[in-house]
Order: C-alpha cells, then structure tokens, then sequence
C-alpha cells in the first residue's frame, strides 16, 4: 500500500517518491478550458490549495525536464490532444504567500520581500546573455538583494513575466497561493498599507498583461475587488458557492471512501461522515475536509480527533464572541451548535476594515473560511447555513464554554455536573445548578425583555456540551404542537427529556404570596401544555420509556422549574 507524506504540498515530490495521491489533475483542464484569464479560486484552509498549484507548476513549466512522467498515470493524460499539448509549454511563475504574516507592517513587508526576492533568485538565468537593459539589470539585482525601492517590488512581478516572455518567447503562467494571507494579517492594525502593496502588486501582474497566458489565484477570501483587484476585467472569481471547480478541492464521497479502502480503515462510515463531511460546494455536496479524512485514516486506531480545528487560530471568532453587544451572534452561535439552520446573507466582496461597522459580514467570514457551509440559496445572496460536521461544532462549542468560563466567569465543570442532574432525573439539584448558570449568564449582559425564544437559545447552548449523547431538538411539530426543547438520547436505556419554556413579567411591589402563585400556576400550564399536546410523542417513537417532562418559567432573568411551596 502506498504511504502518504501528509504535510507536503510538492507534487512532483509526491508522485516520483510513489506517495498517496487524490488525483485532481482534471483540475488542469477546467483551467485550460475557463474563458476568463485570470482565475481567483477562494477555499478553506488545508483544502488542497497549494498542492493543486504545483500540480499546475509541474504540468505548465518549460523547465522541467521529462516531467510528463509525472503525469501518465493521471486522469489528465487521458484527455484530449489539445489539452496535453500544453504540458510543459510555458514559463512559470510560482509565488506563495502563506508565510508573509506578522503583527506589523514592517514585519509583514520583509516578509513578502523575501519571498519576492527568492523568486528572482530562481529565475537568475535571465541576468545571463545581455537579456536585460543595464537599467533592468541593476534593479533585478536589488529585488534579489531585498534593497530595492517599494515601487520596483510592486513591479516585480510584471517584470519579471515579460523578462521571461523575452527569454522563452512564450507567454507566462503566474501561480499566486494565499494571497490574502498577509491581508488577513493585517486587517487589525496595518490593512491600508497591505491593500496597497497588494493591489499594485498583483495589478501590475494581471491587469493589462500582454505576456500572460493564465493566472490562478488561491486564498480563503474574495477581498473586495474595489481594495485589491481595482480594473481587472480579466479575473473572474469562484467561490465555494459557485459550481465550477466544485470537486477539485477538498474530497468527494468517492474519494473519500476509495481513501478509506485503501489505509483499510474499520470505523463505521456513517460516523466518520458525522466527523468529517458536511461541506456543499456549488450544487455538489458531500465534500469532505481533507485534511481531516487523511490524518483520520492513519491514524484511526486513537479514535476521533479535530485534526482541522488545530491548523489555524479562531481569534477573529472569538473578539467577536468577547464584544458584549453580540448577543446577537452569541444566539446564532447557539442555535448553529444545535443543527438549526441560519438565514444569512452572503457577501462575496469582502472588505475586512467593514467587520467593525457590518457584523453581518462575520457570516460570510465563516462561511468561506470553511466553519458554515450553505445548505439552500433561498435569494439573490441569501443562504442557509449550517455548520457542516462534528468536527466544525466542537470549535464552536469551546469558543462558547470558554466565554462563559473566561468571561462569565460559569466554570465548564458546573455546566458538566448540572446538565448531568438533568439526565439523571436530579431535578431539585439541576434547578439549583441552572438558576447559578443563568444567574451569572443574564447578568452579564441584557436580555432586552425579549420572549422565551431568547432563554430558549440560551438554554439550548447549556444544554449543548451533551451533545454526543443525545439529539437535541427545538420547535419541532411532535404529537399536537410544538414542544420547546427535547433531547433524545442515543442510548434508549437513558432518560429522555421534553422541554416547555415560559415567561412571567415581575410587578414592583408585588407581594411574595401573589408572585409565588403566578410561577406555580405557569408551571402547572407548561405542564398540562406538555401532556395535552402529546410534546413526548417524538421520544416514544423514538423508544425511550423513560422520559422527564420540564417546565422552565422565567420570571424576568431568573428560571423556575420545581414549584415554590413556602
């Protein structure tokens, strides 16, 4: 059996040392055949970004000798002659920005520079032979010296296109991975002076290029064509909402589960889909995150991780989370972790500095960063969301137990132990627990006297970390309404739990005796509404015989469920 080199994005590296290959080669062909020149393709991180560009590298590159070979065993070599003739035709430019990220700009910038000044250093032949101007020449020398003015390096990439055109009198393939990296660096602290830079930069390469033949661009975001692609008619843009390049990133079910074959992984499929799949792309769905698929098939014997979770930081995520204004995302969130769908719309001309002024925009962050994914369009940019695996929503899950840990100061072992006196059937000891919860939850930020869809997202979130072992299930039609909340455990042995939430208003001077008698009598009605209404009925067919029947009543912020007898 083949080995994979997980981690290594050179393909020539991987087929000449006979590693593990999902082939996407036909991803060369949709590229050859796109009408536009000039091709953006946003994906998620670790969707297999960078190792199509080298594909592309090796496929398109006159200086690699004899690297057909590559090539002969791939779906590629079985198209037709037109497509073929293009292997090895024209000289590449391969720039990759992935690591050209700091905290300032000064930082930043070397870091691109470096990168700028590698590539010249690679292309140094064409110092050779009087093919550059003396003038040409000089500035050449100061980008591989990193000594040249900020307007040469901005240049660079143009210039060096038609000083490779001069050399090979044929036009030039520009590859150009995670442009948006040092953007997304810098969208805090030095946005201005990165959109700059960038846009010139990649203007110059594109815009008005007589000695270009095709461009790809690969990043996470679209950024705002207005603050970085400013003119350029010839890059048309497909994003993980657009069906074209729908299955050359990340893996099919097909693949996914010749993957599985293939490293002879035992688990249960369908948990494994659980796990890992989830994402639409276009019309085409059941795309599953590589990154996670490959890491999970060799090592499948130490049981489910979140393998894509720990590639990146979800700081962006969490400064929203922190901002006590967001009530409103923090409910989203909730309803999100709970599998109920968001309507949101999707804007695909991102500008960072907006985030600030539109938090709207946060959704189209998340989508295109790979933690949502679109179920329906259901208008013009208007989409469905859902977070697309278990994987996914165990981020979601500690970004949420962390607020309420760090900034709630609701320790992630009371939301343990109370959530555990539930199914238990421990119902004095869980008021107590959850009157602490909600207690210090609502007190820290304002509810706004909105209705009992508002403690019911809250209570939904609480109720979130037991999320493995039971489904959890809010404003479903069972029996002759709707019941609140209910919670089916995956093990029938165990209590199941239905849920009916109510809200009373406080009176000011209201006396003790009165008060007491209005939350016994909502309770009783949360009850009686449980049973008239049949809201178990989901549970019984579902074979659960044991099952808890819970009225919550808020009074104001302060939850109720046994009745008051003193």
């Amino acid at each position: 059996m083949k080995e994979l080199d997980l981690g290594n994005s050179d393909f020539k590296s991987i087929i000449e040392n006979n590693n593990y290959f999902v082939d996407k080669s036909l991803l060369i062909k949709e590229i050859i055949k796109a009408q536009k020149q000039v091709i953006l393709l946003p994906r998620p991180r670790r969707f297999g970004k960078t190792l199509n560009l080298s594909m592309l590298k090796y496929f398109f590159d006159i200086n690699q000798l004899q690297k057909e070979n590559l090539f002969l065993t791939l779906n590629i070599w079985q198209t037709e002659n037109e497509i073929k003739d293009k292997y090895a035709k024209f000289p590449v430019i391969f720039l990759s920005f992935k690591d050209a990220k700091d905290k300032t700009w000064n930082k930043c910038y070397e870091l691109i520079v470096a990168e700028l000044s590698d590539l010249y250093t690679k292309h140094n032949y064409l110092t050779e032979n009087n093919l550059l101007t003396n003038e040409e020449l000089e500035i050449f020398q100061k980008i591989k010296n990193r000594s040249a003015q900020e307007t040469d390096f901005q240049r660079s990439l143009k210039k060096l296109s038609e000083y490779l055109y001069r050399y090979y009198n044929q036009k030039v393939v520009i590859l150009i991975d995670e442009y948006d990296t040092p953007i997304q660096s810098g969208y805090n602290s030095f946005y201005d002076q990165v959109i700059s830079f960038m846009r010139n930069l990649l203007s110059g390469a594109f815009k008005d290029n007589s000695f270009i033949y095709k461009g790809v661009i690969t990043g996470i975001l679209r950024v705002s064509k207005e603050s970085i692609f400013t003119g350029l008619n010839n890059v048309t843009v497909h994003t993980v909402l657009d069906d074209e390049f729908s299955d050359k990133f990340g893996f099919t079910e097909t693949e996914t589960k010749q993957i599985l074959h293939d490293f002879n992984v035992p688990t249960d499929y369908e948990l494994i889909k659980k796990w890992y799949n989830g994402y639409k792309i276009g019309q085409l769905t059941d795309i599953y995150n590589p990154w996670s698929i490959l890491n999970y098939a060799i090592s499948f014997k130490s049981g489910f991780r979140t393998f894509w979770a720990n590639t990146s930081s979800d700081d962006l995520l969490k400064e929203q989370l922190k901002d006590r204004d967001e009530n409103y995302i923090r409910e989203q969130l909730l309803k999100l972790i709970n599998n109920e769908p968001i309507e949101k719309d999707i804007d695909q001309n991102f500008v960072f500095p907006d985030l600030e002024t539109d938090k709207e925009l946060l959704w189209s962050l998340l989508t295109f960063s790979g933690y949502l994914t679109s179920v329906n369009k259901i208008g013009r940019k208007t989409y469905e969301l859902v977070i697309p695996n278990y994987e996914v929503k165990t981020i979601f899950q500690d970004i949420i137990i962390n607020w309420l840990n760090t900034d709630v100061n609701i320790k992630r072992t009371t939301l343990i132990e109370t959530t555990k006196h539930l199914i238990n059937n421990e119902i004095d000891k869980f008021e107590k627990g959850f009157k602490r919860i909600i207690g210090d939850t609502f007190s820290y930020f304002d509810t706004h006297g909105e209705p009992e869809n508002v403690y019911q997202s809250y209570v939904l979130g609480l109720l979130a970390i037991i999320g493995d072992d039971y489904i959890i299930k809010s404003n479903r039609e069972s029996g002759e309404g709707r019941y609140d909340i209910l919670l089916i455990p995956h093990d029938k042995t165990k209590y199941g739990v239905v849920i009916e939430i109510k809200q009373i208003p406080k009176k000011k001077g209201e006396k003790q005796e009165n008060f007491n008698k209005r939350i016994n009598n909502k309770i009783k009605e949360a009850s009686e509404q449980i049973d008239n209404n049949k809201y178990f009925k989901e549970l019984i067919e579902n074979n659960v015989e044991k099952i808890i029947k819970l009225p919550i009543v808020f009074a104001g912020k302060e939850p109720y469920i046994t009745l008051i007898t003193k």
